[in-house]
């Protein structure tokens, strides 16, 4: 008895004449390509987005001085203020004067963040450096738990509180009478609203004697 059997399965083998230099050449051209576009995409992408960001922090300072008549950047530099900037003004941390119509100084604005619960928070910060009252507060930029952390940007109600209140703030569940130093947390998301009253009170302290020894050189 005959049996019948089907040809036999081969396998291709590599052409053996392609020498590696020119598959190890293609690769790396493959991935030089690659690594240019990616280059190219981000330089082409990064004007854009650093535009939209000053555009961003622009407006915030405007909303937190209630629109001023005029303002005036200041840079700090070696732990100074300053009205002229020492290298690329982008890198240096600086203060915005608020200016009435009659040239009074209305308010002072700045940004700053420290950690919170899940990454950094940073806020735009509008007071009087005289006496720590705050015109305002915006947050910038937050990653804090969706429906609970993220209410320091959403909660209109807790937002509001900043506005009137006076520096340094305490956390607290329940406001005991006009205490304009208190600030009432959010329920369920307390890290989160004492890293915003934390990063003001931080800011509004180191802000207050460089603002004050400026004012003084400034004098005739």
């Amino acid at each position: 008895m005959t049996h019948s059997h089907g040809a036999a399965p081969t396998t291709e083998l590599p052409d053996a004449g392609t020498p590696s230099w020119r598959l190890l050449a293609t690769l790396g051209g493959s991935g030089a390509l690659a690594g240019l576009l990616l280059v190219l995409a981000w330089q082409w992408t990064t004007p854009s987005i650093t535009a939209h960001r000053a555009q961003v922090e622009q407006a915030a300072v405007a909303e937190v001085l209630k629109v001023p008549a005029r303002m005036d950047t200041l840079y700090v530099v070696d732990g100074k203020l300053t009205r002229t900037p020492v290298g690329d003004p982008a890198k240096l941390e600086r203060l915005v004067e608020g200016f009435d119509a009659q040239g009074k100084r209305s308010g002072v604005a700045g940004r700053a963040g420290e950690p919170g619960f899940a990454d950094v928070v940073s806020v735009m910060i509008g007071f009087d450096p005289a006496d720590g009252s705050l015109l305002g507060m915006k947050i910038l930029g937050q990653k804090e738990t969706p429906g609970l952390g993220d209410k320091i940007e959403k909660d209109s109600a807790f937002v509001g509180q900043f506005t009137g209140a006076k520096a340094p703030l305490t956390g607290v569940k329940a406001r005991s009478g006009d205490n304009k130093s208190q600030v009432v947390t959010i329920t369920g998301a307390t890290i989160s609203s004492r890293t915003v009253i934390r990063i003001i009170n931080n800011a509004v302290a180191r802000w207050q004697p460089m603002l004050a020894a400026y004012d003084r050189e400034a004098k005739p």
